[in-house]
């Protein structure tokens, strides 16, 4: 079966960054261009392409929509929308922006019943889940950080037919010292579509998120600075 890889681009102002304990950071790759990253992405074999609107995670407003407009209209490639995402115009705006898929916010997690409209609304394919994890509990980044049970809310979310999830290991993201397999695997378990992000690195991090049980990867600074062979790599995903 093939797994699916997503080469990641954060957003903050317009411009690439990074998600750092001080909050969005500004990121020097590609002389913060999202567009030329995309491209390069895209080249390298990327169907689909995570985008973060860190601002709006951050501040609540949609900063970055045309950014994600014009990596939308590149030929080949699908983007999937996130950051901060809790509300039906949230939804709305990502899907004007022409994002094929939107991922809700850990940060939405508090309001079961929100939730369950939110993903009752979206089209067939098209929402997905956050899941932030740290410590073993969902702990979400952003404006409006909340902590809750992991176990009982995947229950939840599997009762409303959250249809896939996008784990994060948060105390791995941006440190490239590998995934968390057993959160991976805890995550996996619930039997709801996974997919994992967070410390991913090489061709054997990929291996073992799928081993683990997860359908594909959310891949950042390996894939942003090169650490990661995109092509080789999307070489695998497909076998």
């Amino acid at each position: 079966m093939p797994f699916s890889l997503l080469p990641a681009i954060d957003l903050t102002g317009g411009a690439l960054g990074v998600f750092t304990s001080a909050g969005p950071m500004p990121l020097d790759a590609y002389g913060g261009d999202p567009i030329a990253a995309a491209n390069v992405f895209r080249a390298a074999g990327a169907r689909w392409i995570h985008v973060v609107d860190m601002d709006l995670a951050f501040t609540g407003e949609a900063r970055n929509l045309d950014i994600v407009r014009a990596i939308a209209k590149l030929d080949g490639v699908r983007v999937q929308a996130s950051g901060g995402v809790r509300t039906q115009e949230h939804v709305e705006a990502f899907r004007a922006a022409g994002a094929g898929r939107i991922v809700l916010s850990s940060a939405a997690l508090d309001d079961a019943g929100a939730v369950e409209a939110l993903l009752g609304n979206g089209r067939p394919g098209e929402m997905a889940v956050a899941i932030e994890v740290d410590a073993g509990r969902i702990r979400s980044r952003g404006a409006d950080p909340l902590e809750l049970d992991l176990m009982a809310t995947l229950g939840w979310l599997r009762a409303v037919g959250a249809p896939s999830l996008l784990v994060t290991a948060v105390a791995r993201v941006g440190t490239g010292t590998g995934p968390d397999i057993e959160v991976i695997r805890r995550v996996s378990r619930s039997g709801i579509e996974t997919l994992a992000a967070g410390g991913i690195v090489s061709l054997d991090d990929l291996r073992s998120v799928r081993a683990a049980g997860a359908v594909g990867a959310v891949v950042g600074r390996a894939a942003i600075e090169g650490a990661l062979d995109l092509a080789a790599a999307f070489a695998w995903a497909e076998v």
